[in-house]
Protein backbone atom coordinates (compact mmCIF):
# COMPACT_ATOMS: atom_id res chain seq x y z
CA UNK A 1 0.00 0.00 0.00
CA UNK A 2 1.03 3.47 -0.51
CA UNK A 3 1.37 5.28 2.68
CA UNK A 4 -0.79 8.52 2.49
CA UNK A 5 -3.26 6.24 2.02
CA UNK A 6 -4.67 8.90 -1.36
CA UNK A 7 -5.12 7.79 -4.85
CA UNK A 8 -2.85 8.85 -7.21
CA UNK A 9 -4.50 10.14 -10.55
CA UNK A 10 -3.68 8.04 -13.87
CA UNK A 11 -3.19 10.70 -15.45
CA UNK A 12 -0.67 12.32 -12.70
CA UNK A 13 2.63 14.21 -13.87
CA UNK A 14 5.87 14.88 -13.36
CA UNK A 15 6.62 18.88 -13.58
CA UNK A 16 9.87 20.79 -14.42
CA UNK A 17 10.82 24.13 -15.57
CA UNK A 18 9.84 23.43 -18.83
CA UNK A 19 9.50 19.66 -18.55
CA UNK A 20 6.94 17.23 -17.87
CA UNK A 21 6.82 13.53 -17.54
CA UNK A 22 3.72 10.68 -17.30
CA UNK A 23 4.23 8.35 -14.53
CA UNK A 24 4.20 4.56 -14.97
CA UNK A 25 1.07 2.57 -13.83
CA UNK A 26 1.63 2.50 -10.37
CA UNK A 27 -0.86 1.02 -7.50
CA UNK A 28 -1.28 4.21 -5.59
CA UNK A 29 -3.46 4.51 -8.63
CA UNK A 30 -5.99 2.27 -7.75
CA UNK A 31 -8.45 2.66 -5.30
CA UNK A 32 -8.11 0.98 -2.45
CA UNK A 33 -10.26 -2.52 -2.25
CA UNK A 34 -10.50 -2.38 -5.54
CA UNK A 35 -8.69 -5.13 -7.49
CA UNK A 36 -10.35 -5.36 -9.95
CA UNK A 37 -9.62 -1.61 -11.33
CA UNK A 38 -6.00 -2.70 -11.90
CA UNK A 39 -7.20 -5.48 -14.11
CA UNK A 40 -9.76 -3.27 -15.89
CA UNK A 41 -6.45 -0.81 -16.14
CA UNK A 42 -3.82 -3.64 -17.69
CA UNK A 43 -6.74 -4.48 -20.23
CA UNK A 44 -6.11 -1.10 -22.19
CA UNK A 45 -4.93 -2.49 -25.70
CA UNK A 46 -2.01 -1.00 -27.32
CA UNK A 47 -1.37 -1.51 -31.37
CA UNK A 48 2.15 -1.16 -33.03
CA UNK A 49 2.34 -1.59 -36.74
CA UNK A 50 5.25 -2.60 -38.03
CA UNK A 51 5.58 -2.13 -42.48
CA UNK A 52 9.56 -3.93 -44.01
CA UNK A 53 9.51 -3.29 -47.48
CA UNK A 54 10.45 -5.37 -50.46
CA UNK A 55 9.03 -8.10 -49.25
CA UNK A 56 10.55 -11.42 -48.78
CA UNK A 57 12.89 -14.14 -49.75
CA UNK A 58 10.15 -17.03 -48.62
CA UNK A 59 7.58 -15.76 -51.32
CA UNK A 60 10.36 -16.76 -54.13
CA UNK A 61 9.16 -20.17 -55.21
CA UNK A 62 13.01 -21.30 -54.29
CA UNK A 63 11.73 -19.88 -50.80
CA UNK A 64 8.57 -21.36 -50.61
CA UNK A 65 10.19 -24.48 -50.64
CA UNK A 66 12.97 -23.69 -48.24
CA UNK A 67 10.02 -22.56 -45.91
CA UNK A 68 12.67 -19.28 -45.84
CA UNK A 69 9.33 -17.40 -44.21
CA UNK A 70 6.53 -19.59 -43.60
CA UNK A 71 7.32 -22.62 -41.66
CA UNK A 72 6.43 -26.06 -43.01
CA UNK A 73 3.88 -26.95 -39.80
CA UNK A 74 0.52 -25.60 -39.42
CA UNK A 75 -1.46 -25.22 -36.32
CA UNK A 76 0.95 -25.19 -32.87
CA UNK A 77 3.34 -27.75 -34.70
CA UNK A 78 5.92 -25.19 -36.86
CA UNK A 79 9.16 -25.08 -36.78
CA UNK A 80 11.07 -21.80 -36.69
CA UNK A 81 14.32 -23.14 -37.78
CA UNK A 82 14.79 -22.80 -41.04
CA UNK A 83 12.31 -19.39 -41.46
CA UNK A 84 13.42 -15.63 -41.08
CA UNK A 85 11.21 -15.73 -37.99
CA UNK A 86 13.79 -17.96 -35.92
CA UNK A 87 14.53 -15.52 -33.45
CA UNK A 88 11.20 -15.18 -32.44
CA UNK A 89 11.37 -18.51 -30.62
CA UNK A 90 11.25 -17.99 -27.45
CA UNK A 91 7.81 -15.73 -27.53
CA UNK A 92 6.26 -18.72 -30.02
CA UNK A 93 2.86 -18.67 -27.73
CA UNK A 94 2.69 -14.54 -28.72
CA UNK A 95 2.82 -15.43 -32.36
CA UNK A 96 -0.01 -15.59 -34.90
CA UNK A 97 1.71 -16.35 -38.21
CA UNK A 98 -0.63 -15.65 -41.48
CA UNK A 99 1.18 -17.33 -44.51
CA UNK A 100 -0.25 -17.55 -48.09
CA UNK A 101 -2.26 -14.50 -48.37
CA UNK A 102 -2.01 -11.65 -51.26
CA UNK A 103 -2.51 -8.05 -51.18
CA UNK A 104 -4.40 -7.69 -54.68
CA UNK A 105 -4.67 -3.56 -54.06
CA UNK A 106 -0.92 -3.41 -54.37
CA UNK A 107 -1.22 -5.01 -57.61
CA UNK A 108 -1.68 -2.52 -60.94
CA UNK A 109 -5.03 -1.90 -62.45
CA UNK A 110 -4.39 -0.12 -65.66
CA UNK A 111 -1.58 -0.34 -68.20
CA UNK A 112 -0.24 3.36 -66.69
CA UNK A 113 0.66 1.89 -63.13
CA UNK A 114 2.56 -1.49 -64.53
CA UNK A 115 6.13 -0.82 -62.87
CA UNK A 116 4.94 1.24 -59.98
CA UNK A 117 4.64 -1.19 -57.36
CA UNK A 118 7.33 0.57 -55.10
CA UNK A 119 6.13 3.37 -55.09
CA UNK A 120 2.36 2.43 -53.76
CA UNK A 121 2.94 -0.85 -51.81
CA UNK A 122 3.16 1.51 -48.66
CA UNK A 123 -0.01 3.22 -48.79
CA UNK A 124 -1.57 -0.15 -49.27
CA UNK A 125 0.00 -1.90 -46.43
CA UNK A 126 -2.48 -0.92 -43.53
CA UNK A 127 -5.21 0.72 -45.50
CA UNK A 128 -5.46 -2.53 -48.17
CA UNK A 129 -6.77 0.06 -50.26
CA UNK A 130 -5.35 0.73 -54.30
CA UNK A 131 -3.85 4.53 -54.21
CA UNK A 132 -4.76 6.50 -56.85
CA UNK A 133 -1.88 7.34 -59.39
CA UNK A 134 -1.55 10.75 -58.79
CA UNK A 135 1.79 12.97 -58.54
CA UNK A 136 -0.03 16.36 -57.24
CA UNK A 137 -1.85 16.67 -54.02
CA UNK A 138 -4.85 14.99 -54.42
CA UNK A 139 -3.64 11.29 -53.22
CA UNK A 140 -5.82 9.16 -52.47
CA UNK A 141 -5.71 5.23 -50.30
CA UNK A 142 -7.81 4.39 -47.23
CA UNK A 143 -8.09 5.18 -43.41
CA UNK A 144 -5.17 2.92 -42.24
CA UNK A 145 -5.66 -0.04 -39.34
CA UNK A 146 -3.36 2.41 -36.95
CA UNK A 147 -5.86 4.77 -37.40
CA UNK A 148 -9.27 3.28 -37.18
CA UNK A 149 -8.13 2.34 -33.61
CA UNK A 150 -6.54 5.66 -32.69
CA UNK A 151 -9.60 7.51 -34.10
CA UNK A 152 -11.84 5.13 -31.12
CA UNK A 153 -9.72 5.35 -28.61
CA UNK A 154 -6.88 7.86 -29.20
CA UNK A 155 -8.31 10.68 -26.93
CA UNK A 156 -8.03 8.48 -23.77
CA UNK A 157 -4.42 9.45 -23.82
CA UNK A 158 -2.42 12.77 -24.09
CA UNK A 159 -0.78 11.79 -28.06
CA UNK A 160 -3.75 10.17 -29.98
CA UNK A 161 -1.04 8.10 -32.28
CA UNK A 162 2.72 8.64 -33.38
CA UNK A 163 4.18 7.54 -36.36
CA UNK A 164 7.95 6.65 -36.81
CA UNK A 165 10.19 5.59 -39.33
CA UNK A 166 13.89 4.79 -39.97
CA UNK A 167 14.78 6.17 -43.64
CA UNK A 168 14.77 9.30 -44.74
CA UNK A 169 11.23 10.07 -45.97
CA UNK A 170 11.15 13.44 -46.56
CA UNK A 171 11.22 13.47 -50.62
CA UNK A 172 8.50 16.07 -51.26
CA UNK A 173 6.77 16.03 -54.72
CA UNK A 174 6.08 13.09 -57.21
CA UNK A 175 8.43 10.19 -57.29
CA UNK A 176 8.43 7.62 -60.21
CA UNK A 177 5.92 6.19 -62.18
CA UNK A 178 3.17 8.90 -61.76
CA UNK A 179 3.18 8.35 -57.79
CA UNK A 180 3.29 11.18 -55.31
CA UNK A 181 6.58 10.41 -52.86
CA UNK A 182 3.53 10.56 -50.06
CA UNK A 183 2.41 7.35 -50.97
CA UNK A 184 6.40 6.08 -50.17
CA UNK A 185 6.74 7.97 -47.28
CA UNK A 186 3.98 6.90 -45.14
CA UNK A 187 1.61 4.27 -44.14
CA UNK A 188 0.03 5.95 -41.76
CA UNK A 189 -3.40 7.65 -43.06
CA UNK A 190 -6.10 9.45 -41.11
CA UNK A 191 -8.63 9.66 -43.63
CA UNK A 192 -8.03 8.43 -47.53
CA UNK A 193 -6.90 11.68 -48.80
CA UNK A 194 -4.52 12.32 -45.35
CA UNK A 195 -1.30 10.49 -45.20
CA UNK A 196 0.64 11.53 -41.53
CA UNK A 197 4.21 12.41 -41.59
CA UNK A 198 6.75 9.63 -39.96
CA UNK A 199 9.58 11.13 -37.36
CA UNK A 200 12.84 9.71 -37.90
CA UNK A 201 14.79 11.20 -35.21
CA UNK A 202 14.63 9.90 -32.07
CA UNK A 203 15.47 13.38 -30.17
CA UNK A 204 12.24 15.16 -31.57
CA UNK A 205 9.97 11.65 -29.94
CA UNK A 206 12.10 12.01 -27.12
CA UNK A 207 10.85 15.68 -27.11
CA UNK A 208 7.42 14.95 -27.25
CA UNK A 209 6.59 11.73 -25.01
CA UNK A 210 8.18 14.38 -22.26
CA UNK A 211 7.54 17.82 -22.86
CA UNK A 212 10.86 19.26 -23.19
CA UNK A 213 10.41 23.29 -23.81
CA UNK A 214 7.35 24.54 -25.82
CA UNK A 215 9.48 25.21 -28.68
CA UNK A 216 12.19 24.33 -30.88
CA UNK A 217 14.27 27.19 -28.98
CA UNK A 218 13.72 26.31 -25.91
CA UNK A 219 14.62 22.27 -26.38
CA UNK A 220 17.65 22.97 -27.60
CA UNK A 221 18.55 25.22 -24.99
CA UNK A 222 17.67 22.28 -22.86
CA UNK A 223 20.33 19.81 -24.95
CA UNK A 224 22.98 22.73 -24.49
CA UNK A 225 23.31 22.51 -21.06
CA UNK A 226 23.74 18.98 -21.37
CA UNK A 227 21.59 18.28 -18.43
CA UNK A 228 19.14 15.51 -17.76
CA UNK A 229 15.36 16.09 -17.90
CA UNK A 230 15.25 14.48 -14.50
CA UNK A 231 17.82 17.10 -13.19
CA UNK A 232 14.49 19.35 -13.79
CA UNK A 233 12.23 17.33 -12.06
CA UNK A 234 14.53 15.88 -9.00
CA UNK A 235 12.05 17.99 -6.49
CA UNK A 236 8.78 16.85 -7.94
CA UNK A 237 10.14 13.31 -7.79
CA UNK A 238 11.09 13.45 -4.04
CA UNK A 239 8.19 14.84 -3.53
CA UNK A 240 5.95 11.74 -4.80
CA UNK A 241 8.48 9.08 -3.85
CA UNK A 242 7.11 9.83 0.01
CA UNK A 243 4.30 9.00 -0.54
CA UNK A 244 4.36 5.49 -2.37
CA UNK A 245 4.96 2.31 -1.09
CA UNK A 246 7.69 -0.04 -1.53
CA UNK A 247 7.08 -1.42 -4.92
CA UNK A 248 5.22 1.75 -6.16
CA UNK A 249 9.32 3.78 -5.38
CA UNK A 250 10.62 0.66 -7.07
CA UNK A 251 8.43 0.70 -10.15
CA UNK A 252 9.19 4.13 -10.48
CA UNK A 253 13.18 4.04 -9.92
CA UNK A 254 13.07 1.57 -12.96
CA UNK A 255 11.07 3.92 -15.10
CA UNK A 256 12.90 7.02 -14.41
CA UNK A 257 16.60 4.86 -14.91
CA UNK A 258 14.69 3.76 -18.47
CA UNK A 259 14.32 7.52 -19.10
CA UNK A 260 17.58 8.37 -18.22
CA UNK A 261 19.13 5.91 -20.13
CA UNK A 262 17.47 5.97 -23.80
CA UNK A 263 18.33 10.22 -23.13
CA UNK A 264 22.34 8.95 -22.43
CA UNK A 265 22.11 7.09 -25.27
CA UNK A 266 20.23 9.81 -27.75
CA UNK A 267 22.75 12.50 -26.15
CA UNK A 268 25.99 9.73 -27.00
CA UNK A 269 24.39 9.68 -30.15
CA UNK A 270 24.09 13.60 -31.05
CA UNK A 271 27.66 14.02 -29.42
CA UNK A 272 29.30 11.65 -32.25
CA UNK A 273 27.08 13.22 -35.23
CA UNK A 274 28.28 16.37 -33.92
CA UNK A 275 32.27 15.45 -33.85
CA UNK A 276 33.30 15.99 -37.35
CA UNK A 277 33.73 11.95 -37.59
CA UNK A 278 32.44 10.60 -40.77
CA UNK A 279 29.40 9.76 -40.97
CA UNK A 280 27.52 6.44 -43.15
CA UNK A 281 24.33 8.63 -43.21
CA UNK A 282 25.80 12.17 -43.69
CA UNK A 283 22.37 13.32 -44.73
CA UNK A 284 20.78 12.28 -41.37
CA UNK A 285 19.38 14.48 -38.24
CA UNK A 286 21.86 15.06 -35.55
CA UNK A 287 19.71 12.63 -33.43
CA UNK A 288 19.71 9.70 -35.81
CA UNK A 289 22.47 6.77 -35.16
CA UNK A 290 24.26 5.67 -38.29
CA UNK A 291 23.63 2.18 -36.94
CA UNK A 292 20.43 0.25 -37.91
CA UNK A 293 19.51 -1.22 -35.00
CA UNK A 294 20.57 1.05 -32.70
CA UNK A 295 18.44 3.29 -34.42
CA UNK A 296 15.49 0.80 -34.17
CA UNK A 297 16.17 -0.16 -30.69
CA UNK A 298 15.79 3.47 -29.37
CA UNK A 299 12.51 3.66 -31.17
CA UNK A 300 11.28 0.59 -29.76
CA UNK A 301 12.31 1.50 -26.01
CA UNK A 302 10.59 5.01 -27.24
CA UNK A 303 7.59 3.16 -27.77
CA UNK A 304 7.60 0.95 -24.65
CA UNK A 305 7.91 3.85 -22.54
CA UNK A 306 4.79 5.76 -24.39
CA UNK A 307 2.93 2.63 -23.48
CA UNK A 308 4.29 2.06 -19.56
CA UNK A 309 3.05 5.68 -19.34
CA UNK A 310 0.05 5.43 -21.08
CA UNK A 311 0.90 8.65 -23.57
CA UNK A 312 -0.51 7.12 -26.02
CA UNK A 313 -1.80 3.23 -27.33
CA UNK A 314 -1.06 3.60 -31.49
CA UNK A 315 2.30 3.73 -32.96
CA UNK A 316 2.87 2.70 -36.94
CA UNK A 317 6.44 2.47 -37.62
CA UNK A 318 7.89 2.34 -40.93
CA UNK A 319 11.18 0.42 -40.60
CA UNK A 320 11.97 0.77 -44.63
CA UNK A 321 11.82 2.77 -47.99
CA UNK A 322 11.22 1.19 -50.81
CA UNK A 323 14.14 1.18 -53.79
CA UNK A 324 16.13 1.76 -50.28
CA UNK A 325 20.19 0.36 -51.26
CA UNK A 326 21.01 0.49 -47.55
CA UNK A 327 23.13 -2.11 -46.49
CA UNK A 328 23.03 -4.00 -43.21
CA UNK A 329 26.56 -5.46 -42.49
CA UNK A 330 25.10 -6.92 -39.02
CA UNK A 331 23.13 -9.53 -40.81
CA UNK A 332 25.89 -11.55 -42.47
CA UNK A 333 25.16 -10.12 -46.01
CA UNK A 334 26.65 -6.80 -47.15
CA UNK A 335 24.83 -6.57 -50.49
CA UNK A 336 23.05 -3.47 -51.07
CA UNK A 337 18.88 -3.98 -49.96
CA UNK A 338 16.81 -3.36 -53.23
CA UNK A 339 19.55 -4.90 -55.30
CA UNK A 340 19.51 -7.76 -53.40
CA UNK A 341 16.00 -8.51 -53.55
CA UNK A 342 16.02 -8.23 -57.06
CA UNK A 343 17.48 -11.64 -56.93
CA UNK A 344 16.83 -12.98 -60.17
CA UNK A 345 15.30 -16.17 -58.47
CA UNK A 346 19.08 -17.74 -58.24
CA UNK A 347 19.28 -19.50 -54.85
CA UNK A 348 22.22 -18.25 -53.36
CA UNK A 349 20.73 -15.02 -54.13
CA UNK A 350 17.76 -15.74 -52.22
CA UNK A 351 19.73 -17.17 -49.24
CA UNK A 352 21.24 -13.65 -49.10
CA UNK A 353 18.37 -12.08 -49.16
CA UNK A 354 16.68 -14.07 -46.72
CA UNK A 355 19.69 -13.21 -44.37
CA UNK A 356 18.55 -9.60 -44.56
CA UNK A 357 14.95 -10.45 -43.95
CA UNK A 358 16.47 -12.63 -40.46
CA UNK A 359 18.32 -9.53 -39.47
CA UNK A 360 15.19 -7.26 -39.50
CA UNK A 361 12.89 -9.52 -37.80
CA UNK A 362 15.58 -9.89 -35.48
CA UNK A 363 15.07 -6.47 -33.77
CA UNK A 364 11.20 -7.34 -32.58
CA UNK A 365 12.53 -9.92 -30.31
CA UNK A 366 14.03 -6.88 -27.98
CA UNK A 367 10.68 -5.43 -27.98
CA UNK A 368 8.85 -8.10 -27.20
CA UNK A 369 11.04 -8.78 -24.18
CA UNK A 370 10.68 -4.72 -23.42
CA UNK A 371 6.81 -5.39 -23.38
CA UNK A 372 6.95 -8.86 -21.34
CA UNK A 373 8.61 -7.11 -18.66
CA UNK A 374 6.70 -3.49 -17.87
CA UNK A 375 3.96 -4.59 -15.41
CA UNK A 376 0.61 -3.41 -16.93
CA UNK A 377 -2.02 -3.66 -14.17
CA UNK A 378 -2.16 -7.30 -13.28
CA UNK A 379 -0.54 -8.28 -16.19
CA UNK A 380 2.42 -6.89 -18.65
CA UNK A 381 2.10 -4.47 -21.24
CA UNK A 382 2.79 -8.29 -24.21
CA UNK A 383 -0.39 -9.21 -22.82
CA UNK A 384 -2.12 -6.26 -23.81
CA UNK A 385 -0.29 -5.48 -27.12
CA UNK A 386 -0.90 -6.44 -30.42
CA UNK A 387 2.54 -5.93 -32.79
CA UNK A 388 1.65 -5.90 -36.61
CA UNK A 389 4.53 -7.07 -38.87
CA UNK A 390 4.83 -7.84 -42.47
CA UNK A 391 5.13 -6.08 -46.33
CA UNK A 392 2.61 -5.88 -48.78
CA UNK A 393 4.76 -6.71 -51.61
CA UNK A 394 5.58 -10.63 -52.00
CA UNK A 395 8.00 -11.82 -54.32
CA UNK A 396 10.61 -8.81 -54.69
CA UNK A 397 12.49 -9.81 -57.75
CA UNK A 398 8.98 -9.90 -59.53
CA UNK A 399 7.41 -6.84 -57.94
CA UNK A 400 4.37 -9.05 -56.92
CA UNK A 401 2.33 -8.56 -53.91
CA UNK A 402 1.64 -12.65 -53.51
CA UNK A 403 1.95 -14.89 -50.52
CA UNK A 404 3.31 -11.32 -48.44
CA UNK A 405 5.17 -12.23 -45.36
CA UNK A 406 3.05 -10.95 -42.32
CA UNK A 407 2.54 -11.89 -38.45
CA UNK A 408 1.19 -10.58 -35.17
CA UNK A 409 2.87 -10.80 -31.68
CA UNK A 410 1.03 -10.13 -28.55
CA UNK A 411 -2.09 -11.38 -26.88
CA UNK A 412 -4.05 -8.31 -27.48
CA UNK A 413 -5.86 -8.37 -24.36
CA UNK A 414 -6.92 -12.35 -24.84
CA UNK A 415 -8.13 -11.60 -28.75
CA UNK A 416 -5.02 -13.73 -29.49
CA UNK A 417 -4.21 -17.09 -28.69
CA UNK A 418 -0.85 -17.07 -30.34
CA UNK A 419 1.30 -20.16 -30.58
CA UNK A 420 -0.35 -20.42 -34.74
CA UNK A 421 0.86 -20.98 -38.27
CA UNK A 422 -2.51 -20.40 -40.40
CA UNK A 423 -2.22 -20.83 -44.03
CA UNK A 424 -4.63 -19.10 -45.44
CA UNK A 425 -6.33 -21.01 -49.26
CA UNK A 426 -4.73 -20.08 -51.87
CA UNK A 427 -5.70 -16.25 -53.15
CA UNK A 428 -6.85 -15.07 -49.72
CA UNK A 429 -6.66 -11.40 -49.39
CA UNK A 430 -4.27 -10.29 -46.42
CA UNK A 431 -7.24 -7.82 -45.85
CA UNK A 432 -9.43 -10.87 -44.30
CA UNK A 433 -6.45 -11.29 -41.61
CA UNK A 434 -6.79 -7.23 -41.48
CA UNK A 435 -10.60 -7.57 -40.82
CA UNK A 436 -10.26 -10.03 -37.74
CA UNK A 437 -7.35 -7.39 -36.27
CA UNK A 438 -9.52 -4.66 -36.71
CA UNK A 439 -12.48 -6.94 -35.12
CA UNK A 440 -9.82 -7.78 -32.53
CA UNK A 441 -9.18 -4.16 -31.59
CA UNK A 442 -13.09 -3.74 -30.45
CA UNK A 443 -13.86 -2.16 -34.15
CA UNK A 444 -16.79 -3.23 -35.38
CA UNK A 445 -16.58 -2.88 -39.36
CA UNK A 446 -18.22 -5.19 -41.87
CA UNK A 447 -15.38 -4.67 -44.78
CA UNK A 448 -11.75 -3.65 -44.48
CA UNK A 449 -10.15 -2.95 -47.64
CA UNK A 450 -10.75 -5.53 -50.45
CA UNK A 451 -11.37 -8.10 -47.33
CA UNK A 452 -14.59 -11.10 -48.33
CA UNK A 453 -14.60 -12.31 -44.22
CA UNK A 454 -12.52 -11.92 -41.48
CA UNK A 455 -10.41 -15.12 -40.87
CA UNK A 456 -10.61 -16.87 -37.60
CA UNK A 457 -6.79 -16.36 -36.14
CA UNK A 458 -7.59 -18.25 -32.88
CA UNK A 459 -7.82 -21.85 -34.86
CA UNK A 460 -5.83 -24.01 -36.26
CA UNK A 461 -6.37 -24.54 -40.07
CA UNK A 462 -5.78 -27.73 -42.17
CA UNK A 463 -3.03 -27.36 -44.82
CA UNK A 464 -4.22 -26.14 -47.92
CA UNK A 465 -2.22 -26.75 -51.29
CA UNK A 466 -0.19 -23.49 -52.49
CA UNK A 467 0.72 -23.26 -55.86
CA UNK A 468 4.43 -21.98 -55.84
CA UNK A 469 4.02 -20.15 -59.28
CA UNK A 470 5.21 -16.80 -59.00
CA UNK A 471 2.55 -14.31 -60.77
Amino acid sequence: MFLTQKQLSRRALLKGMGVTMALPFLEAMVPVGRAAAATAAGRKLRLVCVEMVHGAAGSAAIGIKKNLWAPAGVGKEFDLSATSLKSLEPFRDYLTIVSNCDVRNAEAFTAPEIGGDHFRSSAVFLTQMHPKQTQGSDVRAGTSLDQLYAQKHGQDTPIPSMQLCIENVDQAGGCSYGYSCTYTDSISWASPTQPLPMVRDPRVIFDQLFGVGATPGERRERREEDRSILDWLSSSVARLQRELGAADRARLGDYMENVREIERRIQQVEAFNRSGEPRELPGAPIGVPDSFSEHAKLMFDLQALAFASDITRVFAFKMGRDASNRTYPESGYNGAFHSTSHHGEREERIMDFSKINTYHVSMIPYFLEKLKNTPDGDSNLLENTMLVYGSPMGDSNLHNHKRVPFFVAGHAGGALKGGLHLRAADQTPLANAMLALVHGLGIDMPQFGDSTAALDLNTAMAPMTTDAKQG
